[in-house]
């Protein structure tokens, strides 16, 4: 990555541009701290190749899809800058050109467009480089733009050039293309091989290195005796044997010892002899240390990493610029949290979260948007930057932004979504979730009329065409009415419009495909229905709101854990009055009820204001309706700050309640 490199064999190639060591080693430490860090994140410490000459990289698409996969194409320009001399005349002056291209093939190929010309505008050029740099002047013709100008010699020149990115490494003997993160991990897996080979050749030299100190420390501690032993026996060989049998020495020890010199038996070099086997002790215990741990062998690493980038780091030579139409549109707009409508004859809308003003209980509402024979099926909360997953009565999903959606007021009806998406004939909107940045561990709950229950990881609704992806499927008569993302241990609630509910666990529903059609999550009578489906947190409350705007909250205590697939349990007593349950919500005190009727009326009022009452029980009046009016959609909006506030407190990080 730091030198670079480029190869060519038999049906691959390889191709990796030069980095900068100091953003290298930057990462590689970073990585070492981190090993669960994403190729994103890595992006952010080395954000693109940094050649040795200069020149800037135009885009970030090509980096970013290299980093990802391996593979990707960059743009690199050469630096110039426009000049006004003498009489007003513009010069075109190149101080930096793109890796690996030729200075003088480059002012030829430019001379060559002139001459043919094919490049109009052109007085002269002049070369005018020196040991403090390249510096190549074109003399712009007097009423020639100079911007224009150098647009072209960028297209039509090698002052502006392609480099392909590839990746491609051997890898325990097999080629492999790698993106960043696997290559860095490699090198750390290298760099941790070298250092236990290096540990484990220095651990065996000292250990033959304490073998003869043992020795030498054995004859000094018995110099006479051995002395005498050597000057009375016939030979070498014979004086190396009884030293081995008397001393109980090795033949490496009893060489050592007759090739000793006489100055060794001075008694200061009896001490060094004695003071450099405990010191060889040491260093074999500490080198037995190293291999012993893994953290002393990411600690030398990490050590390594360090002096590598002090001694030899440098500052990044290669501008990158982002080119403007790859500009995010979400970098323009502020994240905040919105209000999102959207109504049977499926017109969407966002909107300010303070457009609904807080009312008592029982209030009329405020007028909402003038819908004449349309109504509001939904409502809901997200930021501006969320992803949202679409999922239409017959199981198809689409995504889109939210700040995609277009802006209206409280009266205004927004925008049809067959114009934002390719919603397929005879299917209508059902659901509309946030989807959560990290999708991993994470499950999509699909339920429908009918009783069908659904799981299945999310990672199965990663790539979501334009035209949209079956997410489950449906039989004639059924349609999906709920569509929620859990971590795969909740509990899940059913609602039928006849009063009762059932609660089981989630793992009961088994992981499933994307298009499955799902298990039997209830048992219904005849003409009932589930209307709803919601996920269960410990501690929370069961509000229960009606069609004729009746509603409670009852503790989540009240509804028990049964087995998927039975009838459940009454969840509130209906009358005539109160008519049958239109929705299920999971709530606390600190949020804010928002209540649709199919005649635009909307009222927003506070969770704490109504009754907590048991689970068989009437309810209370939430909002005054006309005879021929109907509740028919409700959903909790939480108060920003208080519950930034409560998180923090908690220790965990703000997200998307919807």
């Amino acid at each position: 990555l730091i030198n670079g490199s480029a190869g060519i064999a038999v049906g691959m190639a390889t191709n990796i541009p030069p980095h900068n060591l100091t953003e290298v080693m930057d990462g590689l430490l970073a990585l070492l701290e981190t090993p669960t860090m994403s190729v994103h994140d890595l992006v952010k410490i080395i954000p693109g190749p940094d050649f040795p000459t200069y020149g800037a990289i135009h885009g970030t698409m090509g980096i970013q899809q290299a980093y990802h996969t391996g593979k990707g194409v960059i743009q690199i320009r050469a630096k110039a800058d426009i000049e006004v001399g003498k009489n007003d005349r513009e010069k075109i002056i190149i101080t930096e050109i793109p890796y690996q291209v030729n200075k003088a093939k480059l002012i030829e190929r430019i001379a060559e467009l002139v001459h043919e010309k094919e490049l109009e505008g052109i007085s002269d050029i002049r070369d005018e480089s020196s040991r403090e740099g390249i510096r190549v002047v074109i003399d712009v013709k007097r009423g020639e733009n100079a911007s224009v100008l150098l647009n072209r010699l960028y297209k039509q020149t090698q002052m502006q050039t392609s480099f392909g990115i590839i990746f491609l490494s051997i890898y325990n003997g097999q080629p492999r293309v790698m993106n960043l993160k696997e290559m860095l991990d490699c090198f750390i897996e290298h760099r941790r091989e070298v250092i236990i080979r290096r540990t484990t050749y220095e651990l065996k030299k000292a250990k033959e290195r304490a073998h003869i100190l043992e020795g030498l420390k054995i004859a000094v501690e018995n110099i006479d005796a051995i002395v005498e032993l050597v000057k009375k026996a016939e030979g070498p060989q014979q004086a190396k044997d009884q030293l081995m049998e008397r001393y109980t020495l090795s033949a490496i020890q009893a060489q050592a010892i007759l090739d000793m010199r006489l100055q060794r038996l001075t008694g200061l070099e009896r001490d060094k002899i004695i003071a450099d086997y405990q010191a060889i002790m040491a260093e074999i215990h500490r080198l037995e240390g190293i291999l012993g741990s893994e953290e002393k062998i990411r600690t030398i690493i990490r050590d390594e990493f360090t002096l590598i980038r002090t001694e030899y780091g440098d500052v990044r030579r290669t501008e990158i610029i982002a080119q403007a139409d790859e500009l995010q549109v979400e970098d323009l707009i502020a994240n905040e949290e919105v209000i999102v409508t959207i109504t049977h004859k499926g017109y969407l809308k966002r909107m300010a979260l303070d457009t609904y003003r807080s009312q008592k209980r029982g209030g009329k509402g405020v007028k909402g948007a003038d819908l004449e024979e349309d109504f509001y099926t939904s409502i809901f909360t997200a930021e501006t930057h969320d992803t949202l997953m679409v999922f239409t009565d017959k199981g198809t999903v689409f995504t889109i932004r939210v700040y995609q959606i277009p802006e209206g007021q409280r009266t205004s009806k927004g925008r049809n979504v067959v114009n934002l998406l390719s919603i397929p004939n005879g299917e209508k909107v059902q659901q509309i979730i946030t989807v959560p940045k990290e999708r991993e561990g994470k499950f999509l709950v699909i339920s429908t009329e009918h009783g069908v229950i659904k799981r299945s990881e999310l990672n199965e609704y990663n790539h979501v065409k334009a035209s949209g992806i079956k997410a489950i499927k449906v039989v004639d008569g059924d349609a999906v009415n709920a569509v929620r993302v859990t971590d795969g241990k909740k509990d899940i609630l059913l609602c039928s419009d006849g009063g009762k509910t059932i609660r089981f666990n989630e793992e009961d529903a088994r992981a499933m495909g994307r298009v499955s059609q799902g298990v039997k999550g209830m048992a219904l009578e005849e003409g009932e229905k589930v209307i709803g489906m919601e996920i269960l947190e410990p501690g929370v409350e069961i509000l229960t709101v009606t069609e004729r705007g009746y509603g409670k909250r009852s503790e989540e205590s009240e509804y028990r854990s049964q087995s998927r697939g039975g009838k459940g349990i009454l969840a509130m007593k209906l009358t005539d009055k109160t008519g049958n349950i239109v929705s299920i919500k999971p709530v606390t005190e600190r949020d804010d009820l928002m209540i649709i009727t199919d005649k635009g009326q909307v009222i927003r009022t506070k969770i704490s204001g109504i009754s907590l009452l048991g689970r068989n029980t009437q309810g209370v009046r939430l909002i005054n309706v006309k005879p021929d009016e109907k509740v028919i959609s409700i959903e909790k909006i939480i108060d920003p700050e208080e519950e930034v506030e409560a998180i923090v407190e908690a220790g965990e990080s703000p997200e998307t309640k919807h």
